[in-house]
Order: structure tokens, then C-alpha cells, then sequence
């Protein structure tokens, strides 16, 4: 099921996913369910817990899309750039074209830490 298509969206590729550690932090501003989606790019292990997403190229990043509240953006986009590290630079906001053609935001990692490719792309099948 796609959100509506007036809803901003984002598309989430660990532990934001249901099920997972940090859900609780997007779970508050999502309209629906989601739906599963991909991105092109590479995801890897840090080794700390999470994972991290490289966008772009020709491989493939598991995940999932949600269209999130109108009426709280501004306050659910700073609480996760907040919880994602953005503000000091662990991760960016990003705007990436998912695999079912729609336009979401997205955390792609920032740097300093020594990855481990997760070749199915798949921060769940790890």
C-alpha cells in the first residue's frame, strides 16, 4: 500500500524499520503501514549496532517507505536528524528516488567508522 501522495515520505533501511531498535523514534509520525522498497546503493555493518547506507550506484538497499504526518514534519524531520546523528555529522539527510519511483527521505552515513558490507543489502538478513 503507497501512502498518500501528498505525505512526504521516508525510506528506512535499519534499525528506524518496525520491529527494530529505533522504530519507536519514526513510528510517532507515520500515516500508514509502509510498504517495502528498495534504493540503489549499498548498505554495510558498523559494528556498532546499526547499519550504514551509501546511496547510489548499482546496488540494491532493502527497506521500507512510509509517508509521514503534514502536520508534524518540521518536528519529526529534526527529531531524526537528531537520533540519526545528523547534527554532528554521522549521517545526512538525504532525498533518494526509491525503486517504486518516489522521492523520500533518507540517512546516508557520513563517515568514520570501518564498514562491513552487507552484500544482500538487507540490514534484517545480516
Amino acid at each position: 500500500m503507497s501512502p498518500d501522495a501528498d505525505a512526504p515520505l521516508a525510506h528506512v533501511y535499519g534499525t528506524l524499520r518496525p520491529g527494530e531498535s529505533r522504530w519507536h523514534h519514526l513510528s510517532p509520525y507515520v500515516v500508514d503501514e509502509g510498504f517495502d522498497d528498495t534504493a540503489a546503493g549499498a548498505v554495510y555493518d558498523t559494528g556498532q549496532g546499526y547499519p550504514a547506507a551509501l546511496f547510489g550506484g548499482d546496488s540494491t538497499i532493502v527497506g521500507r517507505t512510509f509517508g509521514l504526518l503534514m502536520t508534524s514534519i518540521d518536528q519529526a524531520l529534526a527529531h531524526l536528524d537528531d537520533v540519526e546523528g545528523a547534527v554532528d555529522g554521522l549521517y545526512r539527510r538525504i532525498v533518494v528516488r526509491t525503486g517504486a519511483g518516489v522521492a523520500a527521505y533518507a540517512y546516508e552515513y557520513g563517515g568514520g567508522l570501518e564498514l562491513s558490507p552487507i552484500t544482500s543489502g538487507d540490514w534484517l538478513s545480516r
